[in-house]
């Protein structure tokens, strides 16, 4: 058999099974995405009464704050505290009781209790997990990882099919680069599906590669390169600034602190580890109202969160989580209020500056309000082109088969072309895995599944594949 580059079918099969797989997730990762591009206007349209108090002239303080919102949670100890937004702000005490995080709003005039709620029930929190993870932790994050590996694939096997081809008999920008929306059926269909395809695939292809490092296992695997390219330029790498698959929200609330100066920058990194909570009976009387005092006039980014110390320690981490990671400093302080250390974004390693500024223009908080209309178009154009893919998919899809594309006579392919594949499975290993599992069970099983088979376009000759591992030797018509 000759060998040779992938043609239209093959590529087409590639294309086919990619969008069966992962279509139904795009459908949900671009809705949940969607509205977490509006998670701050989402947070103060809740919390806007906790916003808008009548606050006296003079409050009692976050030390006093903070003893309120302990009291209201027995049991619990202090995890952060929030500095107020303005001065008509409730005071937001975070406390830690039996492994839970819990968010406290006090009145900082009348210090009564206004709200209590689950760290892990706050809205925004719902929405990341279920997009980020699918609310399955882990197993839910691998899930999204491979298919978002899998998109990636659909987006650039479906640019090969939308190349122009002598024999699709096109001509001119219709069809290519806008749609024929005069036009009826399946021309309609295909022009509407491709066009929209074209104009979001870099933007998609660029969300989808920002996302990985949140990933369970993508995100592990860059957390490997970064220890190591820290190692060989002899600078420590710290805490990573993004999350890596689930992480409690008392995790993601007490991060480590930086290393201060004379202390061993060479420890490891403690991923996923909270910082021990202060309990309401050791809280140094009026330390943190000093620190508060202190960091006031600093104007860093909201929301601000003030950490305490460590057991052995007395050194105390206040840190901007501002929704644009560029603004992001983390300061840290004596008990006195004294500023020891303060790290700004540019200090950072190259790496991390490098994911911190994709991790922002994926939440759409780069560039302001472009940025969220760039995102918010990305991922309606998705929705667009998953329903257009599944109409045409119904349209021709064949009775008692999937309709996947079938392979017509078989033809060895390239050796060029494989190790692109082999490329793709090593920057994307999920990918690789899951083309070897596919490939075990079509040759183990489906092909000797006598109903199966057929109705996924094999027809136990072993001359063909579910993933178009041999090609055929004539083209066919579009």
């Amino acid at each position: 058999m000759k060998r040779g580059w992938p043609g239209y079918r093959t590529i087409w099969r590639w294309h086919f099974y990619a969008g069966v797989f992962c279509i139904p997730f795009v459908l949900l990762l671009s809705l949940t995405g969607m509205i977490y591009l509006f998670k701050p206007q989402i947070d103060d349209l809740i919390d806007w009464r906790y916003e808008h108090l009548a606050v006296a002239a003079h409050v009692a303080g976050p030390t006093a704050e903070t003893r309120v919102a302990l009291a209201a949670v027995p049991g619990s100890t202090l995890l952060a505290y929030e500095l107020p937004r303005t001065t008509h702000s409730a005071a937001r005490v975070i406390v830690l009781r039996h492994g839970e995080a819990i968010r406290v709003y006090v009145d900082p005039a009348r210090l009564a209790v206004l709200k209590t709620v689950p760290e892990e029930w706050r809205f925004e929190r719902i929405v990341f997990n279920l997009h980020g993870q699918l609310l399955l932790g882990n197993a839910g994050s691998l899930m999204v990882e491979l298919v978002a590996s899998w998109t990636i694939v659909m987006l650039l096997t479906g640019l090969c099919l939308w190349w122009p081809r002598p024999s699709a008999g096109r001509s001119g920008a219709a069809g290519l680069l806008y749609p024929r929306l005069r036009s009826s059926g399946r021309v309609f269909w295909r022009d509407l599906h491709g066009v929209s395809a074209l104009w979001a695939s870099m933007f998609t292809l660029f969300l989808l590669i920002s996302g990985l490092p949140w990933a369970y296992g993508w995100g592990n695997y860059l957390r490997v390169i970064r220890s190591i390219s820290s190692v060989s330029s002899g600078s420590p790498a710290g805490s990573a600034d993004w999350q890596v698959g689930h992480v409690p929200a008392r995790d993601q609330i007490a991060v480590a602190s930086p290393p201060a100066a004379g202390s061993m920058p060479d420890m490891p990194e403690m991923g996923g580890m909270a910082a021990p909570a202060v309990p309401a009976a050791v809280l140094p009387a009026k330390a943190l109202d000093r620190i508060v005092a202190t960091l006031r006039p600093l104007d860093l980014a909201y929301p601000v969160l003030v950490t305490p110390p460590g057991p052995r320690s007395s050194i105390w981490t206040a840190r901007s989580d501002a929704e644009n990671r560029l603004r992001r400093t983390t300061i840290t302080l004596s008990a006195d209020g004294r500023i020891l250390r303060r790290a700004d974004f540019g200090q950072k390693p190259l790496l991390d500056r490098i994911i911190g500024i994709g991790v922002t223009a994926h939440e759409g908080r780069l560039f302001g309000w472009a940025n969220v209309v760039l995102n918010a178009f990305t991922a309606l154009s998705m929705i667009l082109v998953s329903v257009t893919a599944m109409t045409m998919w119904l349209g021709r899809r064949p009775r008692r088969s999937l309709g996947a594309p079938v392979i017509l006579a078989p033809r060895l392919l390239t050796g060029a072309f494989l190790l692109l594949v082999l490329a793709l499975a090593l920057a994307l290993p999920l990918f690789g895995l899951s083309v070897v599992l596919v490939a075990l069970v079509e040759r183990l099983l489906l092909r000797r599944t006598r109903r199966l088979g057929p109705w996924l376009g094999l027809d136990g000759s072993g001359k063909e594949a579910i993933i178009g591992l041999r090609e055929p030797s004539r083209p066919s018509a579009d």
